[in-house]
């Protein structure tokens, strides 16, 4: 049997015997090996990483991190707005005009301290959710725990005592919960470092 000029690229080449790979042609993987394994890289992501492990944060992560954010907002200008209150009730409580309204009465066994007492403690729990959305990015499990728990007594607290403003505040929080608890969030915040 002839196939022709052996040096012709454009002829029939011959055939290698069952079994054994011909010259010059790949050869087949096994099955259960990758086929192009990278020298010293793990497989499973592009790049190397380790399999299953996102490379970049998730969109529901990064969406939590923004709402951290926004409470963190809120709670700074809930913060002023107490502030403010205090300071006027204490000019209130100085001025002997308004000393001798009936209705002022109420205001003047207010105590101003504790307005600036919850003004601290706002801007204290804003400073926290800036913390945790700044720690994020390289976080781990704790960071999630963590935000889950600020998350939950966020809604709690935005339910009972200031159910106006607090209904954002509950809503936000549930949100973050949510993203945070997926199994996308928990695969960012358990990946390996």
């Amino acid at each position: 049997m002839s196939f022709g000029d052996p040096n012709n690229p454009y002829g029939q080449q011959p055939q290698a015997p069952q079994g054994q790979p011909g010259y010059g042609y790949p050869q087949q993987t096994p099955q259960g090996v990758p086929a192009q394994a990278g020298y010293g890289y793990p497989q499973g992501t592009p790049g190397g990483g380790y399999p299953g492990t996102p490379l970049t944060m998730p969109g529901g992560v990064t969406a939590s991190r923004v709402l951290l954010f926004v409470i963190a907002t809120l709670q700074i200008i809930g913060a002023g707005i107490f502030m403010v209150a205090g300071a006027a009730v204490q000019k209130l409580k100085d001025d002997p005009t308004v000393q001798a309204d009936a209705q002022f009465e109420q205001l003047q066994d207010f105590p101003t301290g504790a307005l600036y007492a919850f003004a601290v403690l706002i801007l204290a729990w804003g400073i926290l959710a800036i913390v945790l959305g700044v720690k994020f990015g390289k976080g781990g499990n704790g960071i999630r725990v963590t935000t889950i728990v600020f998350a939950s007594i966020t809604a709690i607290a935005g339910i009972w005592p200031f159910v106006g403003i607090g209904l954002l505040h509950t809503i936000l929080a549930i949100l973050i919960i949510v993203f945070v608890a997926k199994s996308d969030g928990a695969a960012w915040f358990n990946r390996q470092r």
